[in-house]
């Protein structure tokens, strides 16, 4: 079966959860982010998974960083149930991202609430994610690229919503969205040290 074209022309994609070919489109527009990103592959893949695991619709983040953590051991990820980025500490990191690494290009995954029929849809969207919109929150935007899982209906008593997520739908996605990101992570890093070593061949 064809893959559908990406949308490039406002580079947003969006697909849901239960459809058979999600984890392939997704890698997809994932691969397509960090190359045109990053096409001298000079800047090192930071990925901010944003949210807590005392709400189980705020805990697509840690879940993914979690997930992501065990598959790509030698990446550079922030956002975990065990060191989870939320609304009190995200200046923190940003502090510590922004240390250790030189302009780096930042993937930002965080869940979001939505209408109705849009939950369980995973949207990869170029520009910052603003965090804690759901929550009315002021917090600093983030990524150069994002994710952002619909895990619920957004508009009345947030707090409330999110503590009465069903976990299935927020671990289905999360598993979905690390399993992307870890082959378009290692499809990147083969393009790169590839024209690496085609560039020390020509010298």
């Amino acid at each position: 079966m064809e893959l559908p074209r990406l949308n490039r022309i406002n580079c947003k994609d969006s697909f849901h959860c239960d459809d058979p070919l999600c984890f392939s489109k997704i890698e997809r527009s994932i691969s397509f982010f960090l190359k045109d990103l990053n096409q001298d592959y000079s800047r090192e893949i930071v990925y901010l998974c944003i949210g807590t695991d005392r709400a189980t619709g705020d805990c697509l983040g840690p879940l993914v960083g979690t997930r992501l953590q065990s598959l790509l051991r030698s990446a550079h990820i922030y956002g975990t149930l065990e060191k989870p980025v939320h609304a009190t500490n995200l200046d923190h990191f940003l502090n510590i991202i922004n240390a250790e690494h030189q302009n780096p290009l930042l993937v930002a995954i965080d869940a979001c609430l939505g209408n109705a029929d849009r939950i369980g849809y995973i949207n990869i969207k170029k520009g910052s994610l603003k965090p804690g919109t759901a929550l009315r929150k002021v917090l600093p935007e983030v990524g150069d690229f994002h994710i952002s899982g619909v895990v619920n209906i957004g508009g009345f008593l947030e707090h409330m919503v999110l503590q009465n997520t069903r976990l299935y739908t927020v671990y289905k996605m999360a598993d979905i969205i690390a399993k992307s990101l870890c082959l378009a992570h290692s499809s990147f890093k083969r393009h790169s040290l590839a024209a690496c070593q085609a560039s020390t061949l020509q010298e």
